[in-house]
């Protein structure tokens, strides 16, 4: 247990057992989790999540479309996205981002409009942007350096971070943030340790991106906030300091970064 913690990025609109789910986070003494957007025009379910809020456990939400859910998606303007995060409960824009896995070239010109257009809305807003890169580091990193030439730096975080050093470093170099989730505990996955070690401190977060990537030792099963645990007493190892000290930082940077939440 590491008490104090918060999940910044999970999605319960996927979790099976919601009441569960947040029994176990009460249980593992979490402060609260952000449910993530995928499909800006299911905004209201985002929203109808974070009522179950409570003084002991926080339940936020952010809204946006998921780039692997461009071609079906309605697209919303930047001042549609920004209009609907007026609600007091959505502290953040995405996620969104780009996501090259699947390999079908005709998607990325819609998908870099569409991340280009939830920039444009974190800059109205000033909510910072979730960003899902996949196997699409020099795109990401040039759209990020290219923005804030052009138009000025905006607060972002790179979510569930699996890339590689060099977006890491361009990342930190625009004032970003990185979120580390249950994949720096599967085995093979030393270089992405390394690069865990080497985040400043202060610009660290957690996270479970459930119910996907069960960190060890709950790998194979559904994951669930509650196990962001694993992932911070992991990440904490990793960095040679103690799990509250990880709690604490995580928990700082969160409300540094997600300043509607504070």
């Amino acid at each position: 247990m590491v008490p104090g913690l918060i999940d910044s990025h999970c999605h319960l609109d996927r979790v099976e057992n919601l009441t569960e789910a947040l029994d176990q986070a009460r249980a593992e003494q979490l402060s609260g989790m952000v449910t993530i957007g995928t499909e800006f025009s299911k905004a209201q379910t985002q929203i109808d999540l974070t009522r179950h809020s409570q003084p002991d456990l926080k339940i936020w939400c952010s809204l946006g479309t998921h780039p692997d859910a461009v071609q079906d998606a309605p697209f919303a303007t930047a001042e549609e996205i920004a209009e609907r995060c007026d609600h007091p409960a959505v502290i953040g824009i995405g996620e969104t981002g780009l996501d090259f896995f699947h390999g079908d070239v005709s998607v990325r010109a819609l998908q870099e409009t569409f991340f280009r257009t939830h920039i444009a809305a974190a800059r109205m807003t000033g909510l910072p942007l979730i960003i899902h890169a996949r196997d699409a580091d020099h795109d990401v990193a040039r759209i990020l350096e290219d923005e804030t030439s052009r138009n000025g730096a905006f607060p972002f975080l790179l979510h569930c971070f699996a890339s590689g050093m060099k977006l890491a470093d361009t990342a930190l170099k625009l004032g970003g943030y990185v979120s580390f989730s249950g994949i720096i505990t599967f085995r093979k996955t030393e270089a992405l340790q390394e690069i865990a070690r080497s985040i400043p401190e202060d610009r660290l977060l957690v996270e479970t991106d459930s119910p996907y990537l069960a960190p060890v030792p709950k790998r194979g099963k559904p994951n669930t906030p509650a196990y962001v645990t694993h992932t911070a007493s992991r990440l904490a190892e990793l960095r040679g300091i103690a799990p509250e000290q990880l709690a604490a930082s995580t928990t700082a940077n969160f409300c540094r970064l997600f300043k509607k939440a504070a």
